[in-house]
């Protein structure tokens, strides 16, 4: 490739990456919804929190795409950025399943997050509270699907009114 396309590649990632930034700035402040007393509500927790997740894998993601445009097939940086690309895709598939089996326990929302570099995985139910059963169903579902061990799994209630 030559040095034009890279110089013409790498100035449209930075727009793009640019123009996320812009969006999310606009998108965040639009949504965000206030109480009387001007703090956030916790209904909106789960929209915000996946918001800015998605927003900052998608700036992850176009930084390991300039990375791989600028090396070759086969240099160690290229063959790292693919692997840390696919580990990225892989927890963003891995917490929407997750984040559907949580709600088939017949919680009106979860968001659940995978880390890519340790085995944490941690999840946000909306329930006002959290008893042993559901703790155990959320946990048993956990470690069925990811192979984790007890002490990396984090359920928290976060409660907001439907």
């Amino acid at each position: 490739m030559s040095n034009k396309k890279k110089i013409v590649l790498m100035s449209s990632l930075v727009l793009l990456l640019a123009a996320t930034a812009v969006f999310n700035f606009v998108f965040a402040n639009s949504s965000t919804v206030t109480s009387a007393e001007g703090g956030v509500t916790t209904a909106n927790y789960f929209t915000t929190y996946r918001s800015e997740r998605t927003t900052t894998r998608n700036e992850e993601l176009v930084q390991l795409d300039s990375v791989i445009a600028l090396y070759e097939v086969g240099d160690e940086k290229y063959e790292e950025a693919t692997a840390m690309k696919m580990e990225i895709v892989s927890a963003m598939e891995q917490e929407l399943v997750l984040e559907n089996m949580v709600k088939s326990l017949g919680f009106s929302d979860a968001v659940v997050s995978v880390s890519t570099d340790s085995d944490n995985v941690n999840v946000f139910i909306n329930s006002a509270e959290l008893n042993f059963d559901t703790a155990l169903s959320i946990y048993s579902m956990m470690k069925g699907e990811t192979g984790i061990v007890a002490g990396n799994v984090i359920i928290m209630p976060v409660y907001a009114e439907s």
